[in-house]
């Protein structure tokens, strides 16, 4: 019998040691400082009806960010200057404390009033609604640089012909072309060839840091173009635009170049 209880002695000792070790865990669990209904957006504009907008969310306890369809703002509170008329859907993506969400405030634009940066109106065309149309700058055999091999992971050397491609070997849509314009949405299209039914997409410009993104559609040359559909702006001007991709879908060491005039 002792032996018995020597044992279980032992035992309980034992367990008041390993449990003596154990860490101690102040688990503190996130909470939510309001509900989404809870949360307030406003959008505010310079003059009535106008192009330059204040977005706000206003709420105590809830950071995010703004998504305004041409770019994103990783602040509460924004102005921008939107390039499209009409009624236009942004949102606010943040955390409530506990969870994330997404909310949305509609704003009615009814005038250009306030002057885009000019990257848009080279690209688009003063007449933002009706657009602009974009071809090569070239054609096969004429010894025209338009579509050509360049460095990669280097803008500043993308007018450094590597292999002049568009010479010999032009792209499959060398006759095609590109439009874009600004009615109701950053619209583009592409067209295999001046005949062809277009591809519609949309587009992302992004004059500050020389960016230009073609969504559900392809740029011009695609073939040699990137899986993510970005581009760097080399050059944008009214009579020319030049694009460059640090990593080509042609061949993945190189970089790769577009020259545009518009049609």
């Amino acid at each position: 019998m002792k032996i018995h209880n020597i044992k279980y002695l032992l035992i309980a000792a034992f367990m008041l040691v390993f449990s003596a070790c154990d860490p101690i865990v102040d688990e503190q669990q996130l909470t939510n400082s309001t509900d989404v209904a809870g949360v307030n957006l406003t959008a505010s504009h310079s003059t009535p009806g106008g192009n330059k907008v204040t977005l706000k969310m206003d709420t105590p306890g809830v950071t995010g960010y703004w998504d305004y369809n041409l770019g994103k703002s990783l602040t509460n509170e924004t102005t921008i200057v939107y390039p499209i008329p009409g009624k236009s859907t942004f949102t606010f993506i943040g955390t409530l404390g506990g969870e994330f969400f997404t909310k949305t405030i509609d704003v009615q634009i009814d005038q250009l009033d306030t002057r885009l940066d000019q990257d848009w109106y080279d690209l688009v065309s003063e007449n933002t609604s009706a657009g602009k149309t974009w071809v090569f700058d070239g054609a096969a055999g004429t010894g025209a640089m338009f579509w050509f091999m360049s460095p990669p992971d280097n803008p500043d050397s993308a007018m450094s012909a590597w292999w002049n491609a568009g010479d010999c070997c032009p792209p499959l849509d060398v006759s095609g072309k590109m439009h874009f314009d600004l009615n109701g949405a950053a619209n583009y299209n592409h067209y295999q060839t001046t005949a062809a039914a277009a591809e519609k997409g949309s587009f992302v410009l992004d004059p500050t840091n020389k960016k230009l993104i073609i969504q559900n559609s392809k740029i011009l040359g695609y073939e040699a173009g990137n899986t993510a559909n970005e581009y760097n702006i080399i050059t944008l001007t009214e009579d020319k635009l030049v694009l460059y991709v640090p990593r080509s879908l042609k061949d993945p060491t190189t970089g790769w170049t577009f020259v545009f005039k518009p049609q």
